[in-house]
């Protein structure tokens, strides 16, 4: 299975699970770009107090809780992407494309 089969793959499956709960109408790119949003700073909120070398040695417990706060901006961005017909795995790509032009190796 490819990245690109994966990812379609999450995306009808969110698509599926707010059609049986009737979910579409609240499923706007503003609110969904909001609740993306408001999932990020939960996820940042694990990080707020920690040293550098704490985030890196998460106990497995606060480990599991960060995935999953993880997975919800994921799953809100995926939904967004699906909202305005992006393709993400393309948009990532021709991101990094343009980020390896203003920060090349070497560089500045």
């Amino acid at each position: 299975m490819s990245d690109t089969d994966s990812l379609r793959q999450l995306t009808h499956r969110l698509e599926a699970f707010a059609a049986e709960r009737h979910w579409q109408p609240f499923h706007s790119p503003k609110n969904l770009a909001s609740a993306l949003s408001v999932e990020a700073a939960e996820l940042l909120e694990h990080f707020q107090w920690l040293t550098e070398d704490q985030s890196r040695q998460l106990p497995a417990d606060k480990k599991e809780e960060v995935a999953f706060e993880m997975a919800d901006v994921l799953l809100y961005l995926v939904q967004l992407s699906s909202a305005l017909e992006v393709d993400l795995l393309d948009a990532a790509r021709r991101k990094m494309v343009v980020n390896a032009r203003k920060y090349p190796v070497g560089g500045p």
